[in-house]
């Protein structure tokens, strides 16, 4: 039992970060578009 609560406990960190990347990712590509769409517009 206490391993299988290890390995969820071990399994959960590793969403989480990989959550907080999706979420980097998904934040810089928003970015990303909204300065190009400033860059199209002053030229």
């Amino acid at each position: 039992m206490r391993e299988l609560q290890s390995q969820n406990d071990s399994l959960e960190r590793q969403l989480r970060r990989k959550d907080k990347a999706l979420a980097e990712a998904a934040a810089l590509l928003v970015l990303q578009k909204k300065f190009q769409a400033l860059w199209v517009d002053e030229v």
